[in-house]
């Protein structure tokens, strides 16, 4: 079975390169905001990963980290932060894997999102 991804940008053609790259590998989702993939989250859905951009409308991306961060059923979702937004500097209240900075490098993208989930598989064994 594949691992699923959340794809939360709103961008659409962002959203279609992530769906159609990622998507020969991986299930993935898409919320066009973090408002959307809050819903997506209540209705009992948990992905494996979660790839979020920051500047949305509604639930931005850090916001829709914290809300993540709090919730015990979500807070063990690794995160990457794909955005043209600076990483923020000595702030460790967001828990996220990876950033990475827009225009990206789509080969880059696949293997930083393939060691996360080679690191869950390898949590998953050892717990």
């Amino acid at each position: 079975m594949k691992k699923t991804i959340l794809i939360i940008d709103d961008s659409a053609p962002i959203r279609y390169l992530l769906e159609t790259f990622l998507g020969r590998k991986y299930k993935v989702v898409s919320a066009i905001d973090g408002l959307s993939a809050m819903l997506w989250l209540a209705k009992g859905n948990k992905p494996d990963l979660i790839i979020t951009d920051i500047q949305m409308p509604n639930i931005d991306g850090w916001e829709l980290i914290g809300h993540l961060n709090s919730n015990e059923l979500y807070n063990d979702v690794p995160v990457i932060v794909l955005s043209g937004t600076e990483a923020p500097q000595g702030d460790s209240s967001y828990k996220t894997i990876d950033f990475i900075r827009k225009p990206f490098d789509p080969i880059n993208l696949m293997s930083t999102v393939d060691r996360n989930m080679q690191q869950l598989t390898i949590n998953a064994v050892t717990a």
